[in-house]
């Protein structure tokens, strides 16, 4: 995909009025923020943020409760009882937003606004996964109910090399000033965030905007949402428009992790089983990084997996040609035939161990060294993914071919709870 050169209709960025956490009503923002909705660890991340604050985000984005219809209505009061108390307050003026992710290897800078709806079709936001329905009908609800969007998707571009211009040059000179926030999370990474207030500014930013097209990087789920509740609309407005991250890749490369499975119902003992005559299945050695070194060395020749939860790591490679052109469709390009999400998919948890993708069978885990814990504390088969390289999600999306749900993880993701927005402000 070509996101640099010139479109009939580009990004359009709009100002909000960005709902915020009153930092006098809290312990502290850090204590106050998340990771998106989907990174969360459950139970024990959920618990961990619950209890840094009784006024973590993630009450919001994750609540509590016996049905689905009484969380989403728990957000909502939990919204509502908030802004009544002073915990969160709107800004004075609609804003676009400069925030910035940096640590001591990553520094990321980017524009958060409300940014305007289009189909994949018009080419002007593309996804590259594919979505589960139900998670999706489990987002439309909680910000149907909540009338809100809680969290930021994060989008990229592709700018112009060279000397900073448009929307690079701006964010060059506003990060000079004092910022409106700024805060360190447990993670490490010291987050910042200012507003674009000058009308040039942002008649600057949003002439630059509307040459350039972008790839969701996280938040595909929220990208459907958004979309589904604009086609519940009857009139223009808010609905048309949501919540996002646009970084600018030329200047900030974003880095791309896999996501993990958790197979809850199945032990490794039996999965190593079922392999038999389909893979060649290897016993290599720990501790984890070790044993994904190995997983990277045999990755780099074809489709592997590294397989865990029974104490011990499993490489599972080299895949039965057969098998591949018996599950695996032919009406696709070679590299998304050949993606390990695919392979994965397709051949072993539709063929070989017939598991039904549902949350009550797969679980989709971020974080390498909690997927094994999970997997090892539940007698559950861990599947360890290896990264897919940035370009060949670029060139499927160009392609317009969207990769299996989950298959990669771009970061550094921006923090939940430092800016939202409220539908009814705008």
């Amino acid at each position: 995909m070509n996101t640099s050169g010139p479109v009939d209709q580009g990004l359009r960025l709009i100002p909000f009025r960005g709902l915020r956490y009153v930092p006098e009503r809290v312990g502290s923002l850090a204590a106050v923020t998340s990771p998106p909705y989907d990174v969360v660890v459950r139970p024990d991340g959920l618990h961990h943020l619950e209890s840094a604050d009784p006024h973590n985000i993630v009450r919001l984005i994750l609540p509590q409760a016996d049905t689905a219809r009484d969380r989403h209505r728990q957000a909502a009061a939990t919204l509502d009882r908030w802004l009544a108390e002073g915990v969160l307050a709107p800004d004075p003026d609609p804003v676009l937003y400069v925030y910035e992710q940096r640590n001591d290897e990553i520094s990321q800078r980017g524009l958060i606004g409300a940014l305007a709806l289009s189909p994949a079709a018009e080419g002007i936001v593309l996804p590259h996964e594919d979505v589960m329905d139900d998670v999706v009908a489990d987002r439309a609800e909680l910000m149907r109910t909540t009338g809100a969007h809680l969290e930021p998707l994060l989008l990229t571009y592709r700018g112009d090399e060279g000397t900073p211009t448009g929307a690079a040059a701006v964010i060059d000179r506003t990060v000079l000033r004092e910022p409106l926030l700024a805060t360190t999370t447990e993670d490490g990474f010291r987050h910042r965030l200012w507003a674009v207030t000058d009308a040039s500014d942002r008649r600057e930013i949003e002439t630059d905007l509307a040459r350039h097209q972008a790839l969701i990087a996280d938040g595909h789920h929220r990208w459907a949402t958004y979309l589904r509740l604009q086609r519940e609309q009857t009139a223009p407005g808010p609905w048309d428009y949501g919540l996002v991250l646009l970084v600018d890749t030329a200047r900030h490369p974003l880095q791309v992790r896999a996501i993990h499975r958790l197979l809850r119902g199945l032990p490794v003992s039996r999965a190593l089983k079922a392999l038999a005559g389909h893979f060649r299945v290897q016993q290599v050695e720990g501790p984890l990084p070790r044993a994904l070194d190995s997983l990277a060395e045999a990755a780099a020749a074809g489709n592997a997996f590294l397989l865990a939860g029974d104490g011990g790591f499993h490489l599972v490679d080299r895949p039965d040609p057969a098998l591949l052109a018996r599950t695996v469709r032919a009406d696709r390009p070679d590299a998304w035939r050949t993606l390990d999400a695919t392979v994965l998919h397709s051949a072993l948890l539709d063929e070989v161990w017939r598991i039904p993708d549902a949350p009550e069978h797969i679980g989709y885990i971020h974080d390498t060294a909690a997927a094994v814990e999970q997997a090892e504390r539940l007698g559950a088969t861990a599947i360890l993914m290896h990264p897919v390289r940035e370009e060949v999600v670029r060139d499927l999306a160009r392609q317009g071919v969207t990769m299996p749900r989950k298959s990669t993880s771009f970061g550094p993701k921006p923090a939940t709870g430092l800016v939202m927005r409220s539908l009814a402000l705008d």
